[in-house]
């Protein structure tokens, strides 16, 4: 491990990265994060992995409370030698493929998941699964931490990451970090009562329809709280609100949201990255860029994303079969859910609190199952059962649009680890136009720009923070994205057709030199 010292050169990080260490850039101080701590760190350990080697100082502050930052001081282990107060950012050894696994002796070792694919664009880092006949080396090089040529500039985005820092300021000093009860969740819990109250009086009655709309309404709703609490963002705590969040998702929503945090905290951190973020890739059924045609590795799921003659005929029918698709999305959030859960149940090294709130989890998941297998029972028929489940789960997909929304017309492009964390998150995600009045339906995260630059802030304070954050995003000559909700889903229509026409020429050519081959094959 080595000792603590004073200064750490840019060679020397590089050299102790190689060596299998986990060091993280923050506010020019090193911090080396302990295979412990990489286990048990509550965002998941890929949080931490995908900034090795970086500064991830805004990712950190956005990210944690006070009382967490306190606790950083424990890891730091010096400074770092930087040019202007600017470090040079390195590629985190996950970004090319290379993670820490246990070796047959039980020790951590370095392990080839994946390797970059040649890219047209020279800042792109794309993956995709290495060779297994070709001999694997004992761990990355140092021409695997260095960066790609980019074109954004090292002093530009130091100059947006000190301007975010300073607004991060102001979001802290207008109090946009305290929760709203009375006037925030006052309104968002007598909606959910009103809801429950009426699926069950509709139920009764004998009013199944009605009784499922507004059950899948419930669900809808109950979602956009999850999220907060997913965040810390409701008491700031992280066991009351997780305590919370799993009475709501998994007790009466029947989903995990263990799970949920794992995936989205990814999601954040690597937005729209095609290796990187789980939340675009969704291949066989959706592709919104044609990297995808490349079967590229998934650092999150650890499988290839096959993309073959099959998958090819089924992205050239997205645009087409998009809303028939996120019409069923929430059983594609159990079978996410439940797979994660039955992994945690094998894996030893839990995060924070594992142990306990996964207990929690799968009760919670059974009682869901239970009441509502019970519902489904007391309809009286199959049919009338397969109805209220149907339309129950379909209710809630204006929920998976919504997400879509945000991000599936935004850019995929990787800029590489030069590139800030506002610079980043403002490429990728937009805003959806909505009236105050209206912004309960979208639970208040329409304002996405502003949520993903501060994921902590309360939902309910968001509109006020995306004043400011507009005002920076002038300021630093940076685009604050936003559309209506019609003209959003023409956008990603748009997209998802030009991406469909092309995977319908890769088949089209793929078709043409199968019959080509075989017409050879029969001279």
């Amino acid at each position: 491990m080595g000792a603590t010292k004073r200064e750490w050169t840019r060679e020397e990080v590089a050299v102790r990265i190689l060596a299998g260490e986990s060091l993280i850039v923050y506010n020019n101080q090193l911090l080396r994060v302990p295979q412990s701590w990489l286990n048990a760190h509550p965002g998941g350990s890929l949080a931490i992995l995908h900034f090795v080697g970086r500064d991830a100082s805004d990712e950190i502050d956005a990210y944690h409370c006070d009382q967490t930052l306190a606790k950083i001081k424990s890891y730091v282990i010096g400074t770092v030698e930087t040019s202007a107060g600017i470090w040079e950012p390195l590629v985190p050894p996950i970004m090319t493929g290379w993670v820490r696994k246990l070796s047959c002796d039980g020790k951590q070792a370095w392990h080839n998941e994946a390797t970059p694919m040649p890219s047209e664009t020279s800042s792109e880092i794309l993956l995709v699964e290495h060779d297994s006949c070709l001999l694997q080396t004992q761990g990355p090089t140092l021409s695997n931490l260095i960066p790609p040529p980019t074109t954004v500039s090292l002093k530009d985005q130091a100059r947006h990451s000190a301007a975010y820092k300073a607004l991060h300021k102001r979001i802290i000093d207008a109090g946009l970090y305290k929760t709203r009860y009375i006037t925030g969740y006052g309104p968002e819990v007598a909606r959910y009562l009103l809801l429950a109250v009426s699926s069950a009086m509709a139920y009764s009655h004998d009013w199944l329809i009605t009784s499922a709309v507004c059950l899948g309404l419930l669900w809808h709703q109950l979602v956009f709280t999850v999220h907060d609490l997913g965040h810390m963002g409701v008491t700031h705590d992280w066991a009351k609100d997780r305590i919370v969040g799993i009475i709501l998702a998994d007790f009466i929503g029947g989903l995990s949201i263990g799970w949920w945090v794992d995936n989205h905290n990814v999601h954040h951190l690597v937005t729209n990255h095609p290796s990187h973020d789980p939340d675009i890739e969704h291949l066989p059924f959706l592709a919104i860029s044609t990297a995808f045609f490349n079967s590229l590795w998934s650092s999150y799921y650890k499988r290839t994303m096959v993309f073959n003659r099959f998958t090819a005929f089924l992205i050239s029918l997205q645009h087409k079969l998009f809303y028939i698709l996120l019409g069923f999305g929430r059983f594609n959030l159990y079978a996410n859910a439940y797979g994660f859960l039955w992994r945690k149940a094998f894996d030893h090294r839990r995060a924070r609190g594992g142990r306990w709130s996964w207990q929690l989890e799968v009760i919670g998941v059974l009682f869901f199952w239970c009441w509502f297998g019970a519902v489904l029972k007391g309809c009286g028929s199959w049919s009338k059962a397969i109805t209220y489940l149907l339309v129950s789960h379909v209710v809630t997909s204006p929920l998976h649009v919504q997400i879509v929304l945000s991000h599936f017309s935004m850019s995929t492009a990787d800029l590489g680890p030069v590139e800030s964390f506002p610079h980043r998150q403002l490429r990728t995600t937009t805003d959806v136009i909505c009236p105050p009045a209206l912004s309960f339906v979208h639970g208040g995260l329409h304002l996405q720009v502003t949520h993903h630059l501060f994921p902590r802030v309360p939902r309910h304070n968001l509109r006020e923070a995306s004043v400011l954050v507009k005002e920076f995003a002038k300021e630093q000559g940076l685009v604050y994205a936003e559309f209506g909700f019609i003209s959003g889903n023409g956008e990603i229509l748009s997209v998802l057709k030009n991406v469909a026409d092309q995977a319908r020429i890769v088949g089209m050519v793929a078709d043409r030199e199968i019959c080509e081959a075989m017409g050879k094959k029969g001279q």
